[in-house]
């Protein structure tokens, strides 16, 4: 079996220590290379080769669900169904509590909340039905902390388990054995599981939003589609177009593959994948992409990558991938979760036994105990790292940079100097012909010799030169040789025609030196001969980026070291770079020699992101602590790079930079807000206060100052898609 990826949707997770259990227990099935689990969306990837069936196997051993994921569709619905289904479970968990519990407080203000004869038996029967409440509205976290307790582990689902089921044997134990003024605790134990069980309905209402942008992407996919099979259209779903098929398209349709335009004119908005606003023309032959918008015009297309080999299916697989990983943050809240729980329940005991040890009774003990437990359950701290990520990463996308992993993200904050290839990065890396010079002969017939020789080639200069060329005349040219890197030769007429560099046509700069044409730096020279006569000089550029300038500049003022890395002779590269105002010029590099250059930059200390479109780049963007592809760039560029541009231009960069260091900035936040929560709320809950102030903290409150730091995790993580 090859190596691959597997996506497994998991169920029961409640904190971080429940994210490292499930991560130990992939990590243990044989052929799992690599697994990570985000608690956010309860999802886990796995690389690797191991039967899909063992490793849900694993998990469910454990005491979590786990079933398999197709495809991002199934993902989609299996998660969405799953989020319902949990949203009304404890709905109507909550509703249940807090009714009942609110109830016991009632009539335990009637009757008081201490045992006495008069009342012994009604608070006997209130017991059980304390009891039956939170078998209905909290026998999730007892499940889970037995199942802990099993596999010798611990978690929040203990947290909880421990405290109201301590509070109530204590409560009941009263009724058994009472004692004078020994207060009850039925309707805390009901109302803590109440208070919990509202914080996590919020807290998955609150964490939908931040999957709305996947899920935006998701929906412009079409469902149906209109095929032609012999001439006759059927309308079958988008998962049953194959390659070949012919698929029509309409206005106001949405393309349901990636193909080739057979037939028609249609205009496309293609914002969702390049970021620009107005329609594009489609003609026949152009390429179509799936999930982009016809807004006028009809024709018929050719299917050729379908389903999960679109271009909109591969970034949406990048992007759930990259909300899946884990930046370095992440590795030390892995490790704290894993004694975090042991910790809590120790402090808990030991705090009892001292209030005990200087002469308050039990249930001051008790409360104090159950106080902790409960305000130190480890959500926020498990929820702040992906709902970051998962937030960073789709807002990225909306940004139009796809981003391979939370760590380039994470790294980009970092980044002091940005270093750019030339040609297709700086420059549109097009070339144009910016003058033309007719030396002999008749100009119209000089053009069309031009013309009809360099047809013959696909470089990007003998393009640029048929473009400048369209109207001439072609005519018939035999013999044609044409040598790679040098020019392109052939007979007319029974004469000699070449094209190419001074050396080729067998000329020296001292042939064109009397001519005196004004060329900058930066252009290159294309030569034409006929019977060994210099008879025409056409001047080609590769011209700057319209927003270079301002992009650099802008890099610039804040803070950036920009350099150019490229392979052209350096007069060109030096003539770029003044124009541009660079901090460096790196040039006559080879493509090898690109990544020892890279490297000699972060030798001096400089934290380095390498900005590419073509092969010669992928060393370079490999050896970069951030490599960044644009959205022309080669698959070998593309596969190298971390971040991988979905519009055209700079102005991608220079968003996604900044936004980066927000990204690591609100991680940080939400870190250090669950970190302090936790060491000034546990010692309060202790009663560290209560020598001073005379006052202990209720479970109950403690249940809710519980809810609202994990809910105030969420929401921080949400202003990064604003």
């Amino acid at each position: 079996m090859s190596n691959s990826e597997t996506q497994l949707l998991i169920s029961g997770m409640h904190c971080a220590a429940c994210v490292r259990r499930v991560e130990k227990a992939l990590g243990k099935v044989e052929g799992v290379n690599f697994a990570s689990v985000n608690l956010a969306d309860q999802t886990a990837f796995v690389e690797g080769n191991a039967n899909p069936q063992v490793m849900i196997q694993a998990v469910e051993k454990i005491g979590f669900g786990a079933e398999m994921l197709e495809s991002e569709e199934e993902r989609r619905t299996k998660q969405q169904a799953q989020t319902k289904a949990i949203l009304n479970h404890k709905k109507w968990q909550f509703t249940l509590a807090l009714i009942v519990g609110f109830s016991l407080m009632v009539v335990g203000m009637f009757i008081g909340m201490m045992v006495t004869e008069r009342n012994h038996l009604t608070w006997f029967a209130l017991a059980f039905v304390s009891l039956a409440t939170m078998y209905f509205s909290g026998k999730d976290f007892f499940i889970g902390a037995w199942k802990s307790l099993q596999n010798q582990a611990a978690n929040m689902d203990t947290l909880v388990a421990v405290s109201t089921g301590v509070a109530w044997l204590y409560s009941f134990g009263l009724l058994l054995f009472p004692q004078e003024f020994a207060h009850v605790y039925f309707e805390a134990s009901v109302m803590i599981l109440g208070f919990i069980n509202l914080g996590k309905f919020l807290e998955l209402k609150a964490k939908q939003r931040s999957s709305l942008a996947l899920e935006k992407l998701l929906d412009l996919a079409p469902k149906q589609a209109v095929i032609f099979e012999e001439g006759i259209a059927k309308t079958i779903p988008v998962k049953g177009i194959k390659p070949e098929m012919l698929v029509q398209a309409l206005t106001g349709d949405r393309l349901a593959v990636d193909g080739v335009l057979t037939e028609g004119v249609i205009w496309v908005d293609e914002s969702m994948l390049t970021g620009e606003a107005l329609p594009v023309e489609k003609k026949v032959g152009d390429k179509v992409h799936a999930g982009t918008l016809i807004q006028d015009g009809s024709g018929i297309y050719k299917a050729e990558q379908v389903g999960s080999q679109t271009a909109l299916a591969r970034v949406i697989n990048a992007v759930r991938h990259a909300q899946s990983s884990k930046p370095p943050l992440a590795h030390l809240v892995d490790k704290i979760a894993s004694i975090f729980v042991p910790i809590v329940v120790t402090i808990a005991l030991i705090a009892a036994l001292i209030w005990l040890a200087l002469g308050k009774d039990f249930a001051f003990a008790l409360s104090v105990f159950t106080t902790v437990l409960i305000i130190a359950c480890p959500c926020a701290l498990g929820l702040a790292i992906p709902l970051s990520t998962i937030a960073g990463v789709a807002r990225a996308a909306e940004m139009g940079v796809l981003v391979k992993n939370i760590d380039a993200l994470q790294a980009s904050s970092e980044i002091d100097t940005l270093v750019f290839d030339k040609t297709g990065t700086l420059t549109t890396g097009e070339m144009t012909v910016t003058q033309f010079t007719a030396l002999q002969g008749n100009e119209n017939e000089l053009l069309g010799l031009a013309k009809s020789l360099e047809q013959q080639a696909s470089h990007p200069i003998a393009k640029a030169i048929v473009r400048f060329a369209e109207q001439a005349e072609s005519l018939e040219i035999s013999n044609i040789n044409v040598v790679k890197g040098l020019g392109i030769a052939g007979e007319w007429n029974g004469q000699m025609v070449k094209m190419g560099n001074l050396a080729f046509l067998g000329f020296d700069e001292r042939s064109i030196s009397s001519l005196n044409l004004q060329v900058h730096n930066g252009s290159t020279q294309i030569y034409l001969s006929v019977n060994n006569q210099l008879a025409a000089i056409f001047t080609l550029a590769d011209e700057l980026r319209s927003e270079s300038k301002a992009v650099i500049a802008k890099f610039q003022a804040e803070g950036y070291q920009c350099y150019m890395l490229t392979g052209d002779r350096k007069s060109t590269a030096d003539y770029f770079a003044k124009e541009l105002g660079l901090n460096g010029v790196i040039a006559d590099v080879l493509p090898e020699q690109k990544a020892e250059k890279i490297q000699q930059l972060q030798q001096q200390g400089k934290i380095v992101a390498m900005v590419g479109d073509g092969i010669n780049d992928a060393p370079a963007l490999a050896q970069a602590h951030v490599g960044i592809v644009m959205h022309s760039g080669s698959d070998i560029a593309i596969e190298t790079a971390d971040l991988s541009l979905l519009r055209a231009g700079l102005e991608p960069i220079a968003d996604i930079l900044p936004f980066s260091k927000r990204v690591l900035r609100n991680m940080k936040q939400s870190l250090t807000g669950a970190f302090f929560y936790n060491v000034i709320a546990i010692p309060v809950a202790a009663g560290v206060l209560y020598p001073f102030t005379g006052t202990l903290l209720n479970p109950m409150i403690a249940a809710i100052a519980m809810t609202m730091s994990s809910i105030t995790v969420v929401l921080n993580s949400q202003r990064l898609l604003r």
